[in-house]
């Protein structure tokens, strides 16, 4: 009988429209992956599969109402690497080891040093150079103080033995907007987000904090190539609250694991520099 009314919840699964929380805010390469997923999910579950953006607390906020939804499968959500960086940071009002369980483990990112135009350097090489000969006179953006990139903005300067100075923003866009009008000098950010000003020449990419060139930005080097041993990669998961049936985890995981093999979906996906 168990075994019974189990299948007969898988096939019935989804039966309304399935919320997928978002705890970044709209603009930056958490959006634009969560967005592609969840439209394919609406057309192959027969449900429309809601993005909704939940930011705050580094996080914490939308993180924290994934974690007390109902485990019935109707609500998922994307968690990344600040998802394991809170713990250390923060007192949380849920378990990550316990309250929330693992749909897919979905992607990974790259960093890329992008530099406003106003700086006087071409390569990652000079900037260095610049950097360490002008202390406390860099300001750099990252997206929220405890982020993935503010910590590793901080083992940046630290590895490369700069001193600069952090400005946190509460998401990617804002940290973009003033980045590009010139209030920043420069910043790790995902290439999502930055290939667009790349390409406009509103930003210059300097060097990814990746083991090889991503083919996104394959003119841009590695740190490694400039003898810095510096590798920072981030990742995106999707996550169900504890609790959430076996078999609809399984049906989650085998569908987006299909979703993320579709050609159109790995083509704009490599066009972001997420793999």
């Amino acid at each position: 009988l168990l075994a019974a009314g189990q299948s007969l919840a898988q096939q019935s699964y989804p039966s309304k429209p399935i919320r997928f929380l978002l705890p970044y805010p709209p603009g930056g390469s958490t959006d634009t992956f969560s967005r592609i997923v969840a439209q394919k999910l609406s057309e192959s579950l027969g449900q429309q599969v809601v993005v909704e953006n939940r930011p705050g607390g580094n996080t914490i906020i939308g993180t924290e109402a994934l974690a007390k939804a109902a485990p019935d499968g109707h609500t998922i959500g994307l968690v990344a690497s600040t998802y394991t960086i809170n713990p250390s940071l923060f007192k949380l009002p849920y378990d990550p080891a316990k309250d929330l369980i693992p749909i897919i483990q979905a992607g990974f990112s790259s960093l890329v040093l992008v530099v406003h135009p106003s700086v006087p350097v071409k390569t990652f090489k000079e900037f260095l150079a610049y950097a360490k000969a002008n202390p406390g006179k860099l300001n750099y953006g990252t997206v929220g103080s405890g982020s993935i990139t503010h910590l590793a903005s901080e083992m940046f300067e630290d590895i490369a033995g700069i001193d600069a100075v952090n400005v946190p923003y509460k998401g990617t866009a804002p940290m973009l907007t003033d980045l590009i009008g010139g209030q920043l000098h420069y910043a790790l950010d995902t290439p999502v987000t930055s290939i667009p000003h790349l390409k406009s020449g509103k930003l210059r990419g300097l060097a990814v904090a990746s083991p090889k060139r991503s083919p996104a930005m394959p003119d841009i080097p590695t740190m490694a190539e400039a003898g810095l041993p510096f590798e920072v990669v981030a990742w995106l998961g999707i996550m169900a609250p504890a609790g959430t049936a076996k078999e609809i985890v399984n049906k989650l995981n085998t569908e987006i694991n299909r979703i993320l093999q579709l050609p159109d979906v790995r083509e704009r996906l490599a066009v972001s520099a997420l793999e």
